[in-house]
């Protein structure tokens, strides 16, 4: 017990210290994203959607490594990894779920397609971009000590946006996960809803 707690003082004791600021960046940075998390993976448990959400988190790889060739082969600095996954994600989230809404019976074929898909394109691209090699696996898995200030604003922008749009539609979108079809007899526009969480997954992941 005394470990433990002479443990958990050197913890704060880094945590407030000046000069270990990437412990207290990373620390926030778990808290912003555990409470995003939070919200959107009870939508994403309720709706039993958890394998759309692995694709699109998986796709992700393939707007990450098209930004990355794109920025060093054209010169483009506004083509950041960050930019490409948000675009990855959203784009991947609409395919999924129109194609989910437009041919169920197409459903399991288009996740398996973008699963693959996206983490094939984001190797290749990875793999041809002029410069020094990219490790595909340091942006799959990531270091959350390596947050750095500018990647927690971004996160605690990503995390406000998602905690915002899900409050002010938090009603409709629990009713869609529930009963989609008691919803649109209703005259609410399910399938509208029901695209707005995907991209807030497709949010959340990135």
């Amino acid at each position: 017990m005394t470990e433990f707690l002479g443990g958990l003082g050197e913890f704060f004791d880094a945590v407030a210290s000046p000069t270990t600021a990437l412990v207290r960046y990373a620390l926030l940075a778990g808290l912003i994203a555990s409470v995003t998390f939070g919200i959107v993976g009870g939508f994403v448990v309720t709706r039993r959607i958890s394998y759309i959400a692995a694709a699109i988190s998986h796709s992700i790889l393939g707007g990450i490594g098209a930004s990355i060739f794109m920025s060093r082969t054209y010169d483009w600095p506004w083509c950041t990894p960050l930019v490409g996954s948000i675009v990855a994600a959203l784009g991947s989230a609409l395919v999924i779920g129109l194609v989910s809404l437009l041919a169920r019976e197409r459903e399991d074929t288009i996740i398996g397609a973008i699963w693959s898909t996206g983490m094939a394109v984001g190797v290749l691209f990875i793999y041809f971009a002029p410069g020094p090699a990219v490790n595909p696996e340091s942006f799959i898995f990531g270091n959350i000590l390596l947050t750095s200030k500018a990647d927690l604003v971004v996160t605690a922008v990503l995390g406000a946006i998602v905690v915002g749009v899900t409050a002010l539609n938090y009603q409709k979108l629990l009713a869609v996960c529930f009963d989609e079809e008691f919803v649109r007899l209703r005259g609410v526009r399910a399938s509208g809803y029901y695209l707005l969480l995907l991209c807030l997954i497709g949010l959340s992941v990135v």
